[in-house]
């Protein structure tokens, strides 16, 4: 249902996306990334390095690290996706916001709600 290519939302040498390999219809379960969640408290080891960029907030006291194709969505203030996150079984799951056809690229609000169209960190930075 899902393959990694080359995304043309971003330049460099990581410009990867998630991208369905079949039509997925609204509502529809993408993806269940499990989580490495960590406490707050450490994520100033994190900042120092590129995977602070991939960090998800979990809960008040908690960030997390996603696995499986979790940290390779790609962000739009329309996205095509949204995700919940599911404490008991410590993942993020991923629905389709919208239909999605083949070969589309799946994109998330990183703001986590598909309306909220605040600055995002790495556009604060520029």
């Amino acid at each position: 249902m899902l393959e990694v290519k080359t995304s043309l939302l971003s330049s460099g040498d990581l410009n990867r996306g998630v991208f369905a390999t079949q039509d997925i219809s609204k509502g529809e379960l993408i993806h269940e990334a499990p989580v490495l969640p960590y406490p707050n408290a450490e994520h100033e080891f994190i900042e120092k390095t590129l995977i602070a960029d991939y960090a998800f907030e979990y809960g008040a006291n908690h960030t997390a690290i996603l696995l499986g194709y979790g940290m390779l969505f790609n962000h739009s203030y329309e996205p095509n996706a949204t995700y919940d996150i599911n404490f008991d079984n410590h993942t993020f799951e991923f629905y389709a916001y919208k239909d999605i056809k083949a070969g589309e690229e799946i994109l998330i609000n990183y703001n986590g709600d598909v309306d909220n169209k605040d600055p995002l960190w790495f556009d604060e930075e520029e």
